[in-house]
């Protein structure tokens, strides 16, 4: 149950970055503040990893290391995209839209990683949904 404590740091620490997000554009382009988040988190990481040294870096050379090419272009993909909509539109609308991507992720799980589908997941994310649609809309 330990991931519950990294899974609740995770929640309270991306609870920020919206809000400060939208407050940087108002008066910085939102790519640059993007690239002001995106450059401390991968010097950070990369701190993390040498730091480490688990001989983690020879996993590159994996077959599997396609499957992190793909996740690394898909979060670029989806940061940029959450920033911009960000700088465009209301916070208490787009992070809970961007948050659907809980729904998506726990789709992808059951159906193509073959995790088990249950009743009370199904309505868990039916929930998810109904709480979106319910928050970002008047």
């Amino acid at each position: 149950m330990r991931y519950l404590v990294w899974a609740v740091l995770a929640l309270l620490a991306y609870s920020l970055v919206p809000p400060l997000s939208k407050l940087a554009s108002e008066e910085m382009p939102i790519m640059v503040v993007a690239l002001v988040g995106n450059t401390l988190i991968t010097v950070v990481n990369l701190a993390v990893v040498l730091y480490l040294d688990d001989g983690a870096m020879a996993a590159l050379s994996s077959s599997h290391a396609v499957y992190a090419v793909g996740a690394g272009l898909a979060l670029t993909v989806g940061v940029l995209s959450y920033f911009y909509a960000l700088s465009i539109g209301e916070v208490s609308v787009v992070t809970p839209v961007f948050g659907l991507f809980i729904v998506g992720s726990a789709a992808v799980g059951m159906t193509a990683l073959g995790e088990p589908v249950t009743g009370r997941k199904l309505a868990g994310l039916a929930f998810a949904v109904l709480a979106v649609y319910l928050t970002s809309t008047s």
